[in-house]
């Protein structure tokens, strides 16, 4: 019954870290962590991700332009984009270490140690990895809050707004983090697990001394 729970956990486990390692790797390079309307040009659609700044038209044509030097980036934007590429990396590294120590995965099927030791690796790296999105990606959400509410800009002046890719960082972020305690979880109740109690063996009853004599003799044996 606990090797199969085991094994639900991490297939579950495995599934949603997967699925947040892969809205994390596209939530890194879409030009979708902003979005801006212009009243006085409803026609267009700036967007603005970690990279560069999209313009979209409404007769469908899309004109990117990527952003400059990496030092003249605000802060916001320079630190998001090492924390994603970390955690593309974290996940990557949590895939390779966690999937040989699934249960049914023939890689070190003989060494249940090992296979426990890099579940728990595997699911350390992933919860790291969910960590290094949601950080990035609720910083720029918590600055575009300010700036909309910012009093000091003339309420002429478009601000900016949430992008889609602000929703899938987080459900990303949480994917991975979720998949990663999942991963740890099972494997730390393997851990705990008792083993079976070994058999009780009876000693062989002793048939006679050394030299063959029953030690008790009977009756009839007896000289009087």
């Amino acid at each position: 019954m606990a090797g199969s729970w085991r094994a639900k956990a991490q297939a579950g486990g495995m599934l949603l870290a997967l699925l947040g390692w892969v809205s994390s790797c596209v939530t890194t390079f879409v030009p979708l962590w902003k979005s801006l309307s212009l009243d006085l040009n409803e026609l267009e659609v700036w967007t603005m991700g970690l990279w560069q700044v999209c313009i979209a038209r409404e007769e469908g044509a899309v004109e990117c332009r990527a952003h400059g030097s990496f030092l003249a980036l605000p802060p916001a934007l320079r630190v998001s984009r090492l924390l994603m590429c970390l955690s593309n990396g974290l996940g990557l590294l949590g895939c390779l270490l966690a999937a040989p120590g699934l249960e049914g995965w023939r890689a070190c099927e003989g060494k249940p140690g090992l296979k426990r030791r890099l579940l728990l690796a595997g699911g350390a790296a992933f919860g790291t990895a969910g960590m290094a999105t949601l950080a990035p990606v609720s910083w720029v959400a918590y600055n575009t809050v300010l700036d909309f509410w910012d009093d000091t800009v003339p309420d002429i002046v478009p601000r900016w707004e949430f992008g889609e890719a602000t929703f899938l960082g987080w459900f990303a972020g949480a994917f991975l983090t979720a998949g990663g305690l999942l991963l740890a979880c099972s494997a730390c109740s393997a851990t705990t697990e008792t083993p079976p109690a070994p058999a009780c063996h009876q000693p062989p009853a002793v048939w006679g001394l050394a030299g063959g004599h029953d030690p008790h003799p009977k009756a009839a044996d007896l000289v009087i």
